[in-house]
């Protein structure tokens, strides 16, 4: 999962280099910022629109109206796209509801042009590719986490999926500064339950939790933990 990660910001940050390679006169394009608490979707139909996200963090998820439980389909940030399935797939109208967890910087692009792109620029096709599949692999995951494990073992997952290493170090990314709420919400629990799993990986060493932070404080034992 460690490889998938870096592979994954690899992956981003080259689509994110080659988007800003082309000429914004060629292809239509419209900045916009959004700040925290916002729902950028709220009046965007995917089915025309298609966003590069340049700087913040935004959750796309889903909720049962019913029972209130909220499950959060994608965390994304600086280089991600959405939504990569209306290039396949064109929506009628948007399916899913959003909120900005950190100010959002966006790049606003007809779905038509980057379709455009997507045939005309043939680097830019093999990254939009490689991104797709990971999202899908992505939702993959999730749907077979949510089947097979328990909560602990999901948030296991769940943190290595999102620890990035280089060299001798070791850091919890993106997911590091969230709320327990949004972390309980994409792993399919409720934060009483979070809180006993969170409050176990630290009684064992494995993070460390602060106010507004969780920290990997033993990378090894997190690995030791999943489930073979």
């Amino acid at each position: 999962m460690i490889n998938e990660l870096n592979t994954s910001n690899t992956t981003q940050q080259l689509i994110l280099k080659e988007f800003q390679k082309l000429s914004p006169t060629e292809y239509k394009q419209k900045h916009k910022k959004f700040k925290k608490g916002e729902d950028p979707l709220n009046s965007t139909d995917t089915s025309k629109i298609f966003y590069f996200i340049m700087s913040g963090k935004v959750k796309i998820y889903e909720i049962d109206f019913n029972s209130s439980k909220e499950q959060i389909l994608y965390l994304l940030s600086r280089g991600d796209m959405f939504d990569v399935v209306s290039i396949l797939d064109k929506r009628l109208e948007n399916e899913y509801l959003s909120e900005v967890l950190e100010e959002l910087e966006v790049v606003e692009v007809p779905l038509e042009d980057v379709q455009e792109m997507i045939l005309e620029d043939k680097q830019f096709r093999d990254f939009f590719y490689s991104y797709l599949a990971q999202q899908l692999r992505s939702v993959e995951e999730l749907a077979i986490s949510l089947s097979f494990y328990d909560v602990l073992q999901r948030i296991v997952q769940l943190f290595t999926k999102y620890t990035h290493t280089n060299k001798n170090k070791t850091d919890l990314t993106i997911i590091d500064n969230l709320k327990h709420d949004d972390i309980a919400s994409m792993v399919g629990s409720v934060r009483k339950v979070v809180n006993r799993s969170l409050q176990a990986l630290k009684k064992d060493g494995v993070i460390e939790l602060s106010r507004k932070k969780i920290q990997i404080k033993d990378f090894q034992k997190l690995l030791d933990k999943l489930s073979v």
